[in-house]
């Protein structure tokens, strides 16, 4: 199985893959890399032929930390891909993903206790977090208000100096300000309140170090503060792993290695945090979490929504059927050099299908997406999808109505 994103022997980067490959060479390939200490890698898939069908199978690097970029229009299979390589980084060794779900389509990563595709996996609904795992930067933006306004730097310095929203709260009624500009901040702040993400209690780094994959499920949050979430997590992963890489290395690189298994953050819809007060955190991530072994894997429908940086940083992308011409061009914009043709020409036409570019090993690769072990829960209701019992009540309550009989309306 050759691996995207990994450069070195084991990789079998230095070739040109074109689907063709004998069993023999793929046998000879498997008895290879079985004879050496095995990384943590992840199933994507197979590659797809010339001739459109599946080739060889194809894995994902899940050793090294990575920037990686799933993106396509809605239905093309982008989600089900997040929850795919999602189920591979939880099969990994060493390996702690998280999972930031702001639709609730990942709980199915939890979903198949007992059976043979059963992965370690909790949910937690209405996550929380400290409001002082923000920057205090942050806070005018996240509440509504220009951080240069009087209510907006008030705010500010309420979180500077607090360490809980309750704290920020007193520190507005006893600021020296006129009494309009502290009744505007408490009436933000209380707006903050309202949407009980905040708690002096609530998730930090440590709890998603564990040997489960950890889904938080912000269906039904609102963007703003499903955005802190995200901030909070990002940025708590990020100076976990570089406070963590500092003490096990006190003298460098030859020094003891860090037992922390290292995070993957899955971010689905990213779009709407790329454009919140996550922002900052998520570029963090991307352009500084390579040192400390903080991976980042965004998906979205809107590549031309999200910030040039997330689209020049990273190093694996995972491009489904597009469509908008905006989308297209952001792609085309970011396209590599070692690309053959362009990326329009490249994109797939097939739900389920990708085109896969590895920055590490400069190939781009035609793939299939696998089948998810686990349950996915992004389809869209049908109404044809209607049970035979609820058509079965339908007949019964038309025979009462032709026998006179009376029903509730809401039965």
């Amino acid at each position: 199985m050759q691996v995207l994103g990994r450069k070195g022997t084991d990789s079998w980067s230095d070739r040109q893959d074109t689907g063709d490959e004998s069993e023999a060479e793929n046998e000879s390939r498997d008895a290879a890399a079985e004879s050496r200490t095995p990384r943590p890698t992840g199933r994507l898939g197979t590659y797809r032929a010339r001739d459109g069908s599946d080739a060889a199978p194809v894995g994902i690097d899940l050793d090294s930390p990575h920037a990686a970029l799933v993106v396509g229009k809605r239905g093309s299979g982008k989600s089900y891909t997040l929850g795919v390589l999602a189920e591979a980084a939880a099969r990994a060794h060493g390996v702690a993903p998280v999972v930031v779900d702001p639709m609730g389509v990942f709980s199915g990563l939890a979903a198949n206790e007992g059976s043979a595709a059963e992965i370690s996996a909790t949910v937690v609904r209405n996550p929380t977090v400290a409001a002082d795992t923000l920057p205090a930067s942050s806070w005018p933006t996240l509440v509504g208000l220009d951080a240069e306004s009087p209510v907006g730097a008030l705010v500010w310095q309420a979180a500077s100096e607090s360490s809980s929203l309750a704290a920020m709260q007193t520190h507005v009624a006893d600021a020296n300000a006129t009494e309009d500009v502290r009744r505007s901040a408490r009436n933000h702040l209380e707006l903050a309140e309202s949407w009980g993400v905040f708690d002096s209690d609530g998730l930090v780094a440590a709890d998603f170090l564990g040997d489960e994959v950890t889904v938080l499920d912000l269906s039904g949050v609102a963007d703003a503060p499903s955005n802190a979430v995200c901030a909070a997590v990002a940025g708590g992963l990020y100076e976990r792993r570089v406070s963590s890489a500092s003490r096990a290395n006190p003298k460098g690189p030859e020094g003891p290695k860090d037992s922390t298994r290292v995070p993957w953050l899955f971010v689905d819809e990213a779009h709407v945090f790329f454009d919140g007060v996550a922002a900052n955190a998520l570029r963090t991530v991307l352009t500084r979490g390579r040192a400390p072994g903080v991976s980042l894997v965004a998906a979205t429908q809107r590549p031309s929504a999200l910030p040039d940086v997330a689209l020049s940083q990273a190093d694996l992308l995972v491009a489904h059927r597009l469509t908008m011409q905006a989308d297209v061009d952001a792609l085309t914009a970011a396209q590599p050099t070692y690309l053959a043709g362009t990326i329009r020409e490249r994109l797939p036409t097939r739900t389920g299908d990708a085109l896969v570019v590895d920055d590490t090993t400069e190939s781009a690769h035609a793939v299939r997406i696998r089948e998810r072990e686990t349950a996915h829960r992004g389809g869209s209701p049908r109404a044809s999808q209607f049970t035979e019992a609820g058509r079965e009540h339908g007949s019964k309550h038309r025979q009462l109505q032709a026998a006179g009989g009376r029903t509730s309306r809401h039965g």
